[in-house]
């Protein structure tokens, strides 16, 4: 298809031929095209509006680094996200932005030193006030301010986090102390390194020897 900008080029050439144009057949042909032009320039579609989510990744240039390390504390009216960035305090006020749900907020840091930074938090453990929470950037640093919405202790940053804790205590935490340390070991064994994994294996050994030989009465 034929673009606009195109057609355009086209219609200003016709007009610049008609100007010079003395045979009455010819000018008749231009006239022609010149109408003709005129009238697909005049049906051409209008330019659809860019998506502004895209419109925003294309003004980013550069490219975007995800952030995952951060801290966080509490107090009784804020959660407190501390993230650090190496000269953030020299950007423009608008190239530090955050956008707040009540269970959710999205950081997004412009062109600093020719990358973007974003960091997402979804699943927030408790409610936010959206128009209570702010962020304030600090020499090396950007800190997040999650008004809650009461004030109450928060054991977790996400609801995720809850979850994995809850799961990972549980794999462990049983009515039978001996099964407790059995899973707590096997944990340990599966996440641990070789050294850890050869200390495991050598006091399992040394534990079924001493069974064998009657030392100790139960399995351990």
């Amino acid at each position: 298809l034929v673009s606009l900008k195109q057609l355009q080029k086209d219609l200003e050439e016709v007009k610049e031929l008609l100007t010079k144009a003395t045979r009455k057949r010819v000018r008749d042909v231009l006239m022609t095209e010149k109408h003709k032009l005129e009238l697909e320039i005049k049906n051409q579609p209008p330019p659809k509006p860019k998506d502004v989510a895209e419109e925003e990744k294309l003004s980013l240039g550069g490219y975007t680094v995800k952030i995952n390390n951060y801290g966080w504390d509490q107090s009784d009216k804020f959660v407190k996200i501390y993230i650090s960035l190496n000269g953030v305090q020299k950007l423009p006020s608008e190239n530090v932005q955050v956008n707040f749900t009540e269970r959710s907020f999205d950081l997004l840091v412009k062109n600093l030193n020719g990358k973007n930074y974003t960091m997402t938090f979804n699943n927030l453990m408790k409610p936010i006030s959206v128009e209570g929470s702010s962020r304030k950037v600090k020499t090396d640093m950007v800190l997040v301010m999650c008004r809650k919405k009461r004030e109450e202790k928060w054991d977790c940053l996400t609801q995720v986090e809850k979850e994995s804790r809850e799961k990972e205590k549980a794999s462990y935490d049983t009515s039978d102390p001996s099964e407790g340390l059995m899973n707590l070991l096997k944990k340990m064994y599966a996440e641990g390194d070789d050294e850890i994994k050869r200390t495991i294996n050598k006091a399992w050994v040394e534990s079924r020897e001493k069974q064998y030989k009657g030392d100790i009465p139960m399995d351990i």
